[in-house]
């Protein structure tokens, strides 16, 4: 079985550090956990983890957030990969901070990184885990919110959230969507 593991996130340097690159963060910490490392290919950084017979494909679109759809779908049709074994990762200011949600469908909720994802593959039906980055801004000010740099006591809280996202992450490949959501939903 193969899954394409999508991690979204802005390339650049300007961008490492920010909310809005949780995606990204989640896999690093995923492939440094597993000892791989991600190698430059079309439309992204890609990694290959293998996981109890299971193949999962990591991938941090080099598109940028607003054309993450053309990564996704280029690398389903690469791998050959079934949409039911999809997986994003992304940021969401609606949940407070390292707050884990799965859902195995629904709406970019303003994403634009979902939004594009959604038109490129003609579908809402795919899983992603939202990672709570919380929404501590002004009114109107919420993109220098979201591509802004974590506090430190985030930072201090961030390395066992993306453990745990890393654990929900290999839980979807071998029991599925719905078990992974009912395991880590609470978490």
């Amino acid at each position: 079985m193969k899954y394409l593991i999508v991690g979204l996130g802005n390339i650049g340097a300007e961008y490492a550090d920010t909310r809005h690159n949780i995606g990204f963060n989640v896999l690093d910490a995923l492939a440094g956990a597993s000892n791989i490392a991600f190698t430059t290919d079309r439309y992204g950084a890609v990694a290959e983890l293998r996981h109890k017979g299971r193949t999962l494909v990591l991938l941090k679109p080099s598109t940028y957030m607003n054309l993450s759809g053309k990564a996704v779908r280029y690398w389903l049709d690469r791998e050959k990969i079934e949409r039911e074994n999809l997986l994003v990762v992304v940021d969401d200011i609606a949940l407070p901070f390292g707050t884990l949600r799965m859902r195995t469908r629904g709406s970019a909720g303003g994403h634009n990184g979902l939004k594009s994802i959604c038109e490129l593959l003609g579908t809402e039906d795919y899983a992603r885990i939202r990672f709570g980055i919380g929404g501590d801004f002004a009114r109107g000010q919420q993109v220098d919110y979201v591509l802004g740099q974590w506090t430190e006591e985030e930072r201090r809280l961030l390395p066992d959230r993306l453990k745990v996202f890393g654990d929900a992450i290999l839980s979807f490949a071998c029991v599925g969507a719905e078990r992974t959501m009912n395991l880590f939903n609470k978490k």
